[in-house]
C-alpha cells in the first residue's frame, strides 16, 4: 500500500515531466523510494525505463514484490558495499523531498554512469556540490515545498479526512508559488562530467587528498559533516562488485 502521506500521483508525474526532454533511460534508481510510488508515477512517461530503487525500509521489498521495481535494495545509498554494486549502473538517479547531504550526493553520483542525470529536489540548494564535483547544472527551478511526510502522524483521528484536501492545497500553491522566492524547496538536474580527469580529481578530494580549500567552498552553502566526505571513495568503491553479496535486495530476501 502506498504511504498514507505520499504526494499526489499528480505531483509525482509533474517531477517526472522535467526529465521528459531526454532520450529513454534505460535505467533509472530512486533514492528513498519507500513504496515505489514516484517510478511508478514515472513509468507513465519512460515505459521502457528499468526503475530500481533504494530505502532503508522494507517497504521497498514489497515495491519489487509487486512489480513497482525490477529491483529493491534496502539500505542507505552511501553504505560502501551498496555504493559499489550500483557504480556507474544508471542513467538517471532522483533524490527527492530530501536535504541535500553531501555523502548522499557524492554516492548518487558514483551510481550514475559518465553524462547520467542527477535529479534532486531539496529545500537545499545542491548546486554548489554538484559544480564542485564537475557537475553540468542543466536546469533549475524552485517549487514549494511538499507536505511533510509524517503529517499524517501528527493529525489528530478527527482531522484525517482533512488529509486530501491538505494534498489538493499542497498541489495548488505549488502551481502558484513555483519560481517564486516563497517557493521552498529547489528543483535540479545536473549531468554528470563525462571528463576522466574531473573525476579523478573529485574522488581524490572525497578520499581527503585535495586541498582542504576545496571543503569549505561547499560547505558554506550545504550544511554537513567534513568527515563524511570520504564515503564516496571509501574502501567499498575500490572492491567494485564485491561488495554484491552484501546487499540487501528483495531477490536475496526470498
Amino acid at each position: 500500500m502506498p504511504a498514507p502521506t505520499a504526494p499526489s500521483p499528480r505531483r509525482l508525474r509533474s517531477t517526472a515531466r522535467a526529465l521528459r526532454w531526454l532520450p529513454e533511460p534505460e535505467s533509472w534508481l530512486d533514492v528513498g523510494t519507500g513504496d515505489a510510488d514516484f517510478p511508478e508515477a514515472a513509468r507513465t512517461f519512460f515505459p521502457y525505463t528499468a526503475f530500481d530503487g533504494v530505502d532503508p525500509t522494507p517497504r521497498v521489498l514489497h515495491a519489487q514484490a509487486v512489480e513497482r521495481l525490477e529491483e529493491g535494495y534496502r539500505g542507505a545509498l552511501t553504505d560502501p558495499h551498496l555504493t559499489a554494486h550500483l557504480r556507474a549502473r544508471y542513467d538517471v538517479v532522483s533524490l527527492l523531498n530530501r536535504p541535500a547531504d553531501p555523502a548522499e550526493l557524492r554516492a548518487a553520483l558514483a551510481a550514475l554512469r559518465p553524462g547520467g542525470h542527477l535529479l534532486v529536489e531539496s529545500p537545499d540548494d545542491p548546486r554548489p556540490l554538484l559544480e564542485y564535483h564537475g557537475c553540468t547544472i542543466v536546469t533549475t527551478s524552485r517549487r514549494s515545498a511538499h507536505i511533510p511526510p509524517r503529517v499524517a502522524t501528527a493529525l489528530p483521528p478527527n482531522l484525517t479526512p482533512l488529509l486530501p484536501a491538505a494534498r489538493a492545497l499542497d498541489h495548488t500553491l505549488s502551481l502558484l508559488l513555483s519560481g517564486t522566492r516563497f517557493a521552498g524547496t529547489y528543483r535540479v538536474i545536473a549531468r554528470k562530467t563525462t571528463n576522466t580527469r574531473a573525476r579523478v580529481v573529485a574522488a581524490d578530494t572525497s578520499s581527503g587528498r585535495a586541498a582542504g580549500a576545496g571543503d569549505g567552498s561547499f560547505q558554506g552553502a550545504i550544511a554537513g559533516d567534513g568527515h563524511a566526505q570520504g564515503v564516496d571513495a571509501g574502501p567499498g568503491i575500490g572492491r567494485g562488485a564485491g561488495g554484491q553479496g552484501d546487499v540487501a535486495s528483495a531477490s536475496s530476501a526470498s
